[in-house]
């Protein structure tokens, strides 16, 4: 891959899914230290999007290249993120033990204690500054503490691109400003690219620098300026739709709802802020 050439290319790209085609004519270059966020509604294919970039879901028709190649499971060169979800109190891993998972947790057996994977994962833990409870139960940390330890297992591989699937949830703000934070100083200082699933744009609008917004048959892509606005959205819904600006927070009123949404109907007033899962 030539310096400068996007990390991630999808050249109309289309995903079928139970019987259903989730998008299609997707075209999407991610540049190198890029802040991507990817919104939409419940079900439009988001967490499918960063499934086929981590190799684990083929395109229907059009083509994709990470790094220049075709996408591979296990590649060192993509972090993921997952969903804040707490461990279980019993878990016997440390954060340690979490972390050092990102380094050999794809392989077969039980990882091979060294010197160089030691002072992989001691160096990751002190860049996010968690050497404090790096040792402690993973079942005893808070949500935050835990979620940082996350980002931490998908940077100890020095990674090219992070893909992060709704990593906010369940967090409050303070915490949720700790995670960006973090992932904001990896692609400034590195530039590693961040595609970041969400339905909070919120806590992350500061830092973006485009959206991809996924819509019932239909997409958009561009800054939040030019996709975040009334006449983009009641486009991609084909029903008016209102966006407002409001002391720097963005609020969209009358977006249609997904069927299992726990917004209420069609024309609820709600922020940009969803909490419910995608597939």
């Amino acid at each position: 891959m030539t310096a400068g050439a996007p990390v991630v290319e999808i050249r109309a790209g289309k995903l079928r899914f139970g019987g259903r085609t989730l998008w299609r004519g997707l075209d999407l270059s991610v540049a190198p230290g890029e802040f991507l966020a990817i919104l939409g509604p419940n079900g439009v294919g988001k967490t499918s999007l960063l499934r086929v970039l981590l190799g684990l879901t083929t395109l229907t028709e059009g083509s994709v290249e990470v790094l220049g190649r075709p996408p591979a499971r296990g590649s060192s060169s993509v972090g993921y993120v997952p969903q804040q979800r707490a461990f279980e109190q019993t878990l016997p891993l440390r954060g340690r033990d979490l972390v050092g998972l990102g380094v050999d947790g794809h392989r077969w057996g039980l990882p091979r204690p060294s010197r160089g994977r030691r002072s992989q994962v001691e160096a990751t833990l002190e860049s996010i500054r968690a050497q404090s409870y790096a040792d402690a139960p993973l079942g005893l940390l808070s949500g935050g503490e835990q979620q940082r330890l996350r980002v931490a297992q998908a940077l100890v591989s020095d990674p090219s691109i992070l893909l992060c699937d709704e990593p906010l949830l369940s967090l409050d703000p303070r915490h949720q400003r700790a995670v960006v934070d973090l992932l904001n100083a990896r692609r400034l200082d590195q530039e590693t690219a961040v595609m970041f699933v969400t339905h909070e744009i919120n806590p992350i609008l500061p830092v973006v620098d485009r959206v991809l917004y996924l819509a019932p048959d239909s997409w958009a892509v561009g800054s939040p300026d030019h996709v975040l606005t009334t006449e983009t959205l009641s486009g991609l819904y084909g029903t008016p739709v209102d966006v407002l600006r409001v002391r720097g927070r963005i609020i969209v009123v009358g977006a249609p709802d997904e069927p299992d949404s726990a917004l209420g109907p069609a024309g609820h007033a709600h922020e940009i802020e969803r909490r419910e899962g995608d597939r």
